[in-house]
C-alpha cells in the first residue's frame, strides 16, 4: 500500500507505518514465494478425489456385481503385480469402485494397486498414492527431503506475521485509499495495484491466517512440540484401552489415515498365540462393526502388532479406527472422535476445515478463494515494487521502505512480531538470521568504493 496520511497526522504515524511496511515487504519476499508454491498444490489438493478420478478412471472403475472375491485373493494379486507386501488397502464407497492395495516392495519403493473386488484381478497400478500424492508433498515440500519440512513452519509463522502487519497497513486513517472498494480503475497506476493488494488481504486475510495456523501441526518443530504437549496432558488420544500402552509402531505399519491424534499409534497384540483372523475375518469384523466405507485396512508387518481399520471420512465428528488383534481374532479397541480429548479435538478439526471437507462444498470454495488470494497478493506486490523500484537495484537497494529513525518505533513494530516468533521458534530463528543479513549486506556496500 501507498504511504499517503491526512493532513494533521502526526509524525509519528508516517513512522511507525514505514516501519511496520518495512516488516511486511521483508516477510513478503521471504516466504511468498514458497507460499504460493503451497496455495497452488494447496488448491489442486482440493479437488482431489475429481483429479483422481479423471486420472485413473480407467483403472478404479469395474463392472458392479454382488459377487466379492475373497479379500486374499485382492492382496495375492496385488503382490504378484506390486512385487512386494500388501500393506494397506482401501476398501471403496461403492459397488463400481476397484480396491486400492498399497504395496511395500523390498527396495524402499510403493506402489499401488487397483483390485477388482469382484473378481481378483488387476486393473492398473501407479505410483504409491498416485498424481495426489505427489501434490500432496509438493504441499508439504517432503518432496524436496525432510528438512524441508522445516521450512513449512517457518513460512507458516512468517504468514501470519504478514497477515498482522498487513492489518495494520490497510487500517484507514483517514487516507484517501481503497478501504473496501477501489479507488482507482487504471491498472497501470501504482494506487490500483495498491488498493487491489489490500483488499484481497482485507477479504481473504483471515482465511490465510487460519490457513497457516492450522497446518502448524504437520511442522516439525512446533507440530512435535504440541503433539507431545495435547498428548502426555491428557488432551489427545484416549487411554489405551486394553492391558498395555499404545505404542509407536514401526514405519511400515503405520496405520493408514489414522489422522493426527492417533498417527502411527497401534496397540500391542497378543503374538504367543496362533494367529487366526486373516484379511477376510478383518473385513468381516469391520462390516460387523458397522464401519462405513470407503475404509482403509492397515496389515502391520510385525505379529505383535494390531490390524487397524479406519474410516475415511470428510468430517472429524465421523473420525473413527478399529484396533483388531488377529490372535483373539476381535476388536479390541474403537476409538471415536468423541473419545478425544479436547486439545485433539481442537487441532483434528482444524485440519479437517484446512482440507476443505469439513463444513461440505462451502468450505472447498471457502479455502480456494484464500489460495488464489495468495496469488493476487503476489502479483499486486510484485507490481507495486516494480514501479516504485529503484532505478540501480546493482547498488543494493532493492527497493525495501526505508527504515525509520527511533528505537521507540522499532521496538514498537518487534511488539508484533516477536510474540509470534516466540510461539514459533523457527520463524524467531528465521527473525534473527534475516536481521543479521540485513546488517552484513548494508555494511558491504557502505564500505564499497565510489565508482569513479
Amino acid at each position: 500500500m501507498g504511504r499517503q496520511q491526512s493532513k494533521g497526522a502526526p509524525d509519528i504515524l508516517s513512522g511507525a507505518y514505514r516501519a511496520v511496511w518495512r516488516w511486511h515487504f521483508y516477510a513478503g519476499v521471504l516466504v511468498m514465494p514458497v507460499l504460493m508454491l503451497l496455495a497452488l498444490t494447496g488448491g489442486l489438493y482440493l479437488f482431489r478425489d475429481e483429479i483422481d478420478q479423471a486420472v485413473y478412471s480407467r483403472m478404479a472403475t469395474v463392472p458392479a456385481s454382488a459377487r466379492q472375491a475373497p479379500p486374499e485373493a485382492w492382496a495375492a494379486a496385488a503382490e504378484q503385480v506390486g512385487q512386494g507386501r500388501a500393506a494397506a488397502l482401501i476398501l471403496p464407497a461403492r459397488a463400481d469402485q476397484a480396491v486400492r492395495i498399497r504395496v511395500d516392495r523390498p527396495d524402499g519403493g510403493q506402489r499401488t494397486v487397483f483390485v477388482d473386488p469382484h473378481t481378483g484381478h488387476v486393473t492398473g497400478e501407479t505410483g504409491y498414492g498416485g498424481v495426489m500424492e505427489t501434490v500432496k508433498r509438493l504441499h508439504s515440500l517432503t518432496l524436496f527431503g525432510p528438512v524441508m519440512n522445516l521450512v513449512v513452519e517457518i513460512v507458516a509463522g512468517w504468514t501470519i506475521v504478514l497477515c498482522a502487519t498487513g492489518l495494520y497497513l490497510w487500517w484507514p486513517r483517514r487516507r484517501r485509499v481503497g478501504v473496501v472498494a477501489l479507488t482507482s480503475t487504471d491498472p497501470r497506476r501504482r494506487p490500483f495495484w495498491r488498493d487491489l493488494h489490500a483488499l484481497t488481504g482485507l477479504y481473504v486475510g483471515g482465511v490465510l491466517l487460519f490457513l497457516a495456523v492450522t497446518g502448524m501441526p504437520w511442522s516439525a518443530v512446533w507440530g512435535d512440540r504440541v503433539m507431545d504437549g495435547v498428548r502426555t496432558s491428557g488432551l489427545g488420544r484416549p487411554a489405551a484401552p486394553v492391558a498395555g500402552a499404545w505404542q509407536a509402531a514401526e514405519h511400515a505399519d503405520h496405520p493408514q489415515g489414522a489422522g493426527w491424534t492417533m498417527e502411527g499409534m497401534t496397540l500391542p497384540a497378543h503374538a504367543h498365540h496362533p494367529a487366526s483372523a486373516g484379511l477376510s475375518e478383518v473385513v468381516a469384523l469391520a462390516e460387523a462393526a458397522g464401519l462405513p466405507r470407503p475404509y482403509a485396512v492397515s496389515i502391520p508387518k510385525a505379529a505383535v502388532t494390531t490390524w487397524t481399520v479406519t474410516a475415511q471420512v470428510t468430517r472429524v465428528q465421523d473420525t473413527r479406527a478399529l484396533y483388531i488383534d488377529p490372535a483373539q481374532g476381535k476388536v479390541v479397541a474403537d476409538i471415536g472422535y468423541s473419545q478425544f480429548g479436547a486439545g485433539a479435538k481442537a487441532i483434528e478439526w482444524g485440519i479437517y476445515t484446512h482440507q476443505g471437507t469439513q463444513f461440505g462444498p462451502i468450505n472447498r470454495w471457502v479455502m480456494l478463494a484464500g489460495c488464489i488470494g495468495v496469488w493476487l497478493l503476489a502479483i499486486s506486490g510484485l507490481m507495486m515494487w516494480w514501479k516504485r523500484r529503484p532505478p540501480k537495484l546493482s547498488k543494493g537497494l532493492i527497493g525495501a521502505p526505508p527504515a525509520p529513525d527511533g528505537l521507540k518505533l522499532r521496538v514498537a513494530v518487534l511488539a508484533i512480531v516477536l510474540p509470534l516468533c516466540l510461539l514459533y521458534p523457527l520463524t524467531g530463528a528465521s527473525l534473527v538470521v534475516a536481521l543479521v543479513a540485513e546488517r552484513l549486506i548494508r555494511a558491504l556496500f557502505r564500505s564499497r568504493p565510489a565508482a569513479a
